[in-house]
């Protein structure tokens, strides 16, 4: 049985992708020091998985997680433009740092392959749409430049040492577990934590600008979809829906859902924050097969059932 792990398993995303590659028959290792992620996210699989709290910024920790690996999904980070923003220094020494550090035990360790998280804040506000890989990155946050760097150091590293590193680019992804109680929180869940109190959703700015909204099971299938894909396929490819929809027309929907009539809260726009986003998605169907195969639609359905059976937070 092939061993993974993830890194930040018990994040939003890593826990979704721990319970998938369970549910596929691997055996999983996950290293998280809970400073964003919870123990609650794995709830149900704790007993099924081999668990190492601790930061990717402790290399010796880093190695020992990665002793008879075969493939790594490194999807620990310090998540969110506007904490990046707040303080840039522990955005870059975790996301570029402990990324480092994982490459290098990946490689010390000989894992087959890598695949890590990367970001669409690394194209900022791209002069094109959808954005596709060959455009040039200008991001416009520290977080956005902390995977840019991330980026660079893995194609280094696949060039020197002949290692399969592959990057995913996540365009706003959402779902289950994912916590709408921080202040840096993504817009969906707080969306619906407020809906569900019957509270009007806060929007930055005029609520036109868009965003290529991805439901986790699309970006878990892209995650072990790259992990188990023939022949070297290291890079970096667009992980989304390859559509684009409103932060309004979020709102519309989750009316919908929730059979309200409630007005968005509009709120000052935020630093960092870009305009339009949507990705071309063409390389990752190339590369590896990944279609998404969740609409915007049903994923708000499925994470509105999630929230209700959960319930608000306060």
């Amino acid at each position: 049985m092939a061993t993974c792990l993830v890194t930040g398993g018990a994040g939003f995303i890593g826990s979704n992708l721990v319970r998938a590659l369970l549910d596929r028959g691997y055996a999983v290792r996950v290293l998280d020091d809970l400073s964003t992620g919870h123990r609650a996210n794995l709830d149900g699989v704790a007993s099924r998985i081999d668990f190492l709290e601790g930061s990717i910024c402790d290399a010796g920790l880093v190695a020992a997680a990665m002793d008879g690996v075969t493939c790594c999904f490194h999807q620990a980070a310090v998540p969110s433009v506007p904490r990046s923003i707040s303080d840039p220094v522990t955005t870059n020494r975790v996301n570029i740092e402990g990324s480092i550090h994982v490459f290098l035990a990946a490689r010390n360790e000989g894992v087959r392959r890598v695949v890590y998280a990367s970001s669409s804040s690394v194209y900022g506000n791209a002069e094109t749409s959808p954005v596709h890989e060959n455009l040039p990155t200008q991001p416009i946050s520290p977080y956005g430049v902390s995977k840019a760097a991330t980026e660079h150091y893995a194609r280094v590293f696949s060039t020197l040492f002949g290692m399969d590193i592959v990057g995913l680019r996540y365009f706003n992804v959402f779902g289950p577990r994912q916590d709408p109680g921080s202040q840096y929180a993504a817009v969906i869940p707080i969306f619906i934590n407020r809906m569900l109190r019957g509270e009007r959703p806060p929007v930055h700015g005029n609520g036109r600008q868009s965003r290529d909204f991805s439901y986790i099971d699309n970006v878990v299938e892209a995650n072990i979809r790259a992990c188990e894909a023939k022949g070297a396929i290291a890079g970096v490819y667009n992980a989304a829906c390859g559509a684009e929809t409103s932060i309004l027309g979020i709102v519309a929907l989750l009316n919908d859902i929730f059979g309200t009539k409630l007005e968005p809260l509009f709120e000052a726009a935020r630093k960092g924050d870009i305009s339009r986003s949507c990705a071309d998605i063409t390389g990752a169907l190339q590369a590896f097969g990944y279609k998404p195969q969740v609409t915007v639609g049903e994923g708000l359905k499925r994470t509105v059932d999630w929230y209700r059976k959960r319930g608000p937070s306060s």
